[in-house]
């Protein structure tokens, strides 16, 4: 069976309404997890990220946060002027 007849299979057997309900219910989890507000990250957490991962770019205003909402927080970022070794990087193909 082809990739996409599996997911045809999939799709005609059980439609789209899990992926919907998680939209349809988006209210009542917010409910669920209000008392998770304020809440910190106890155990320890190593954030690693690219020099030019997404992550930071689209969101550096949360990373900028992450000390203040995660106390055990281990940051991991390469150094951004380090370029790729192109070299390194295609051996073995």
């Amino acid at each position: 069976m082809a990739i996409e007849d599996y997911h045809i299979q999939e799709f005609t057997r059980s439609g789209f309404r899990g992926g919907l309900n998680w939209y349809r219910n988006i209210d009542r989890m917010w409910e669920f997890s209000a008392t998770l507000c304020g809440a910190q990250l106890q155990q320890p957490i190593l954030f690693v990220a690219g020099a030019v991962d997404a992550v930071l770019a689209v969101y550096p205003n949360v990373v900028a946060k992450l000390e203040q909402t995660i106390p055990n927080l281990k940051e991991s970022h390469p150094p951004r002027s380090r370029p790729l070794d192109s070299a390194r990087a295609t051996d073995g193909d």
